[in-house]
């Protein structure tokens, strides 16, 4: 999944590719409900079709939102999308 600057995802608009490895590509968006910067993290589409990676993918998303020292930044709403 590539995502070009200015696509659209739910309600986050994509600002700029971040970069890419082997698990999927990153992005800098904006939250057009909240008006805030996030990140977002796209799962390759071959590697979407294992439950167990999606599995991994959902944990290495939650993991971040269980800590709250100020210089960790908050993960949400991790969600499937076949955008």
């Amino acid at each position: 999944m590539t995502l070009a600057a200015g696509a659209s995802l739910g309600p986050y608009r994509i600002v700029v590719p971040l970069g890419a490895g082997g698990m999927g590509e990153v992005y800098k968006a904006k939250d057009t409900r909240l008006g805030r910067d996030v990140t977002i993290r796209a799962l390759s589409p071959h590697l979407a079709v294992s439950f167990e990676v999606r599995a991994r993918f959902g944990r290495e998303a939650r993991m971040p939102a269980a800590l709250s020292p100020i210089s960790v930044i908050k993960a949400g709403e991790p969600s499937c999308s076949n955008a």
